[in-house]
């Protein structure tokens, strides 16, 4: 069996399939199945404004919760694509889809120079057929890229450490600055990212000290760590500075914000205790489609601690991942409210590699060996139970939104309109997007401008239209419905005042 993993591992072939069934389920039926919806509008427009020069903004979108504020990386990293594209919306899933792709290849040379080959070709099966990260590499939305980036963030900071090279410094800073304005979760990876650089620098330090008592004539690392450290805080400080002058223009509200999500989340021990074992169940629930008996989840949980306090005194990758990934879910779980699939997408690298490692360790017994291969077969089969694109039907919401907004432009007499829908008050910037690249934009959703003919989009069951209280009607004040359409099952009403 370790011939067939050696084989395997060294079979370049048997990678090159990995990676094209990868980018097979990734991009298959990839315009059906995407999802098109108020947030992939929202920043739509953000983007399209951003390549006509209209608008760069200084921040990204708001978060679900609590309203905190991203950094605007993400709009203008896909930029690019919704520009190649023509401003088709499919361009920004598309640009998704190819660095998730990317990301397989990243993650095997990256795991291959930090573990070994077949580490690389474990880990990089897990991502390749993972469907939760198969479902994230399907859409546009900020978080969806945080596994490449997450990533890279920690090898440029194990380089950092290695070879104390002020390049892997900078990039760890740019980063880690980026990941967090992927997603603000990605905020717990300083702490340990500070502690491995602090830890380093007083390692040096006592190594210093060593060598002046024993008149030993060095030009140790501890000098040149300094300035290297400031660059990679100066990095860091620059690629984030839009978001840290938002925040100073409007008295730390973003922090203020994300700090109160934590304080109101329960403050007793046990609370942080049973937080942290249901963030570790809800991780390998996500990671792979099983619903593991949850006193078995916290075994495993123990076992990566000892683990990691038995390699302390080591330089080893294994010890950097496994303390990263433990610190991470251990501030994550300071959040005790649902523990949503997209919450963990800064710790689904770090768990995939760490439980590979594990996988191929040197095994004596031939039971032990099958069991890895059947671990990785019985992987693939669960997610394979997951994937919606080969059983069901397509959703075609962007072929929707375009069908709705082609039916509210024809209908468009005023310049002075705009379209809000119900249920979902925020969903109607899909149909403002195509709408505004049509070159009949609507009134921006807060202006206070009255405009003079209002669309209505009932994307499902609308009890009121006249005298519905959602802002955007009542702020409009109708008196009369004088259009009615279908589209697709869609109700979409014109009203006058």
């Amino acid at each position: 069996m370790r011939r067939i993993l050696n084989i395997l591992a060294k079979n370049y072939l048997v990678l090159i399939g990995v990676l094209l069934v990868g980018v097979f389920l990734r991009f298959y039926r990839l315009e059906g199945f995407v999802t098109f919806l108020g947030d992939q509008g929202r920043d739509a427009i953000v983007v399209k404004r951003i390549l006509t020069l209209e608008h760069f903004p200084a921040i990204g979108a708001p978060t679900s919760i609590g309203q905190v504020y991203l950094g605007p990386f993400y709009y203008y990293f896909i930029a690019p694509w919704l520009l190649f594209f023509k401003y088709q919306p499919i361009g920004l899933a598309f640009s998704v889809a190819f660095f998730s792709c990317l990301y397989l290849l990243v993650n095997y040379f990256i795991v291959k120079e930090l573990f070994d080959k077949r580490v690389a070709l474990i880990s990089t099966i897990f991502l390749s057929f993972s469907s939760i990260l198969i479902d994230f590499s399907r859409f546009s939305w900020n978080p969806n890229l945080l596994p490449l980036f997450t990533l890279l963030t920690v090898y440029f900071v194990i380089k950092s450490l290695k070879t104390n090279k002020w390049y892997f410094f900078a990039l760890s800073g740019a980063f880690l600055s980026f990941s967090i304005q992927l997603h603000y979760l990605s905020l717990f990876l300083i702490p340990p990212i500070g502690i491995l650089f602090f830890n380093e620098w007083i390692v040096s330090f006592k190594k210093l000290r060593t060598d002046v008592i024993n008149h030993v004539s060095t030009t140790h690392s501890l000098i040149s760590q300094f300035p290297n450290l400031l660059i990679s805080i100066f990095s860091f400080i620059i690629f984030s500075s839009p978001l840290i002058i938002f925040d100073l223009r409007h008295d730390f509200l973003n922090s203020k914000l994300f700090l109160a999500l934590f304080q109101s989340s329960g403050t007793s021990f046990l609370t942080k205790i049973n937080s942290l074992f249901d963030s570790f169940y809800y991780l390998n629930l996500y990671s792979f489609n099983i619903n593991l008996n949850k006193f078995f989840v916290y075994f495993l949980l123990l076992f990566l601690t000892i683990i990691l306090f038995t390699l302390i005194k080591k330089r080893s990758n294994l010890k950097t991942f496994i303390f990263i990934f433990l610190l991470t879910i251990l501030g994550m779980s300071l959040y005790s409210g649902p523990k949503y699939p997209h919450y963990f997408v800064i710790l689904y690298p770090l768990y995939y590699i760490i439980i590979s490692h594990f996988l191929i360790f040197p095994k004596e017994a031939k039971w032990e060996k099958y069991l890895t291969v059947l671990f990785v077969i019985g992987f693939i089969f669960l997610n394979f139970q997951k994937y919606p694109y080969f059983r069901s039907l397509p959703n075609n919401q962007i072929a929707l939104s375009k069908n709705v907004a082609q039916k509210i432009y024809n209908n468009v007499n005023d310049k002075k309109f705009t379209v809000t829908a119900l249920p979902e008050k925020y969903s109607d910037s899909t149909y403002r997007y195509f709408l505004e690249i049509w070159g009949k934009r609507s009134l921006e959703k807060d202006s206070l401008e009255k405009a003079n003919e209002l669309f209505v989009v009932c994307e499902k069951k609308c009890d009121i239209i006249i005298g519905n209280p959602m802002w955007d009607i009542a702020y409009f004040a109708p008196n009369k419905i004088i259009g009615e359409w279908g589209v697709e099952g869609v109700k979409i009403y014109k009203l006058i005042r």
